[in-house]
């Protein structure tokens, strides 16, 4: 084989390995509702929200599963993509969900409720959340807490904690100590995020609350927010910083 053959063979591999390493990989995927694997055990699912101010903004939820029972994070923005989301969990996992939690009140976390509902699934918020819900929705969260929640998943255990206000005033993150993850809702944002949806949020609390998540889990690996790509512990110092008042 000649010099010239040997260059081009080497330029033809190292293009598809380029390739191969920038494609996302999925685990299901439509029109309206996209799973990324995140682990063996937790799924990214991103269906999409038609806005004004923002066009079509690319939503995240999360999904833990463990020994065939899984418990869902946020559900997708309509009750279309969160039927689908279900027959994914049930018809390739072979998993029984458990519950749903949502981070907070606005339509990007419990726009597909109802869904979850019809089949007997249980929802968790905190307990302003489904004050905060009742003034726009039909269907709110079921059982509230006041601060912190804890669930068991196929032997696992997730915490559900308020540490204070954010990006709105009832905002939680779901902590899931085996996979040592995160999943912050749009409290947290992606690197290189604006600022966002800041019409219900406390700009003046938001560098502490996240400060104060951060001292609580030194030890994350795994960090999911609202809209955007997961990452670590970045994520949390990007955000201080980006609503540092001081």
């Amino acid at each position: 084989m000649s010099l010239k053959n040997i260059n081009l063979l080497l330029f033809l591999i190292l293009f598809q390995l380029q390739c191969k390493s920038q494609k996302v990989d999925l685990s299901y995927t439509s029109e309206i509702l996209r799973i990324i694997p995140v682990s063996e055990n937790v799924f990214r699912h991103v269906s999409y929200l038609e806005t004004d101010d923002f066009g079509k903004v690319a939503c995240n939820g999360l999904i833990f599963i463990r020994n065939n029972e899984a418990i869902v994070f946020d559900t997708p923005t309509h009750n279309k993509e969160s039927e689908e989301l279900l027959a994914w969990l049930t018809n390739e996992k072979k998993a029984i969900v458990k519950a749903i939690v949502v981070n907070h009140f606005h339509i990007d976390c419990l726009g597909g409720l109802a869904a979850f509902h019809n089949h007997n699934i249980p929802s968790y918020a905190n307990e302003k959340t489904i004050e905060l819900a009742k003034k726009d929705y039909e269907t709110i969260p079921q059982v509230g807490f006041k601060l912190q929640n804890e669930l068991e998943i196929g032997g696992a255990t997730i915490m559900n904690k308020h540490f204070g206000e954010a990006h709105t005033k009832d905002n939680i993150i779901s902590y899931i100590p085996s996979e040592e993850l995160i999943y912050g809702g749009c409290m947290i944002k992606t690197v290189n995020a604006s600022k966002g949806n800041l019409e219900d949020a406390n700009v003046a609390k938001w560098s502490n609350t996240i400060q104060n998540i951060k001292d609580n889990y030194p030890n994350l690996k795994v960090i999911v927010p609202g809209h955007g790509k997961p990452g670590g512990i970045e994520l949390l110092d990007y955000t201080i910083k980006l609503f540092k008042t001081n």
